[in-house]
């Protein structure tokens, strides 16, 4: 009997993108839900299920994995078969480690300050915009365009980061590019990193994980 693979899912979460994954794999697995309490936050629930509360979590028969990379990695080398990973030492390879850290190291913290800050705003609307928009001029909104730009470039050419297929790379870049395509004008601004979410999103494993997990809701 196979090992049960559980996935923590909160709503409204990067936990969409390890379904994703799964459903490219074509693993089976099960779905645990939790719903956001009446602050966005995660609900003590998660805290069962590790220390830290957050989600994405999988659970593995006894084993509990937390945070997205380390959840990619983990599925990769004991489930993956050699699938969504380019071989070791080839130039794909090399691309696929820089894009595995660098989404959530580099990407996201900027896109998280921004989403900080559009909550200031809506908690103390004349102070908060004040200073929301200050620390976007000056900070969030050059730091986002110009990692932007960088995946722009990289993507030119290329339908995908490290590969051509879907690598766990793609995974974990799927939600911060999600979130900073749903700002303004940036699909018109950025068309080829517009194009790479559409691509992503309209994946058959892509739709299968967006029917079993629920609508994807950038906060």
């Amino acid at each position: 009997m196979a090992t049960p693979l559980i996935v923590h899912h909160l709503e409204a979460s990067r936990s969409h993108r390890i379904l994703w994954m799964l459903e490219e794999l074509g693993l089976d697995y099960e779905i645990k839900p939790y719903a956001r309490d009446k602050q966005s936050r995660a609900p003590r629930a998660l805290k069962d299920v590790h220390p830290l509360g957050k989600s994405p979590l999988i659970t593995h028969g006894d084993r509990v994995v937390a945070e997205s990379g380390a959840i990619v990695e983990y599925v990769l080398d004991e489930l993956g078969e050699g699938r969504m990973r380019p071989a070791a030492g080839t130039e794909d390879h090399h691309r696929y480690r820089f894009f595995l850290h660098y989404a959530e190291g580099s990407l996201m913290p900027p896109l998280l300050v921004k989403l900080l800050f559009n909550k200031v705003r809506q908690a103390v609307p004349l102070v908060g915009k004040l200073i929301a928009n200050k620390v976007d001029a000056a900070f969030t909104d050059p730091e986002i365009a110009s990692h932007l730009g960088f995946l722009e470039a990289e993507l030119d050419g290329r339908d995908w980061l490290s590969g051509d297929e879907p690598t766990g790379a793609d995974v974990l870049m799927i939600f911060p590019l999600q979130a900073a395509m749903a700002r303004g004008r940036a699909r018109a601004a950025y068309p080829r990193v517009a194009a790479y979410v559409d691509r992503v999103e309209a994946r058959p494993a892509y739709q299968r994980a967006i029917e079993r997990g629920g609508p994807l809701e950038i906060l």
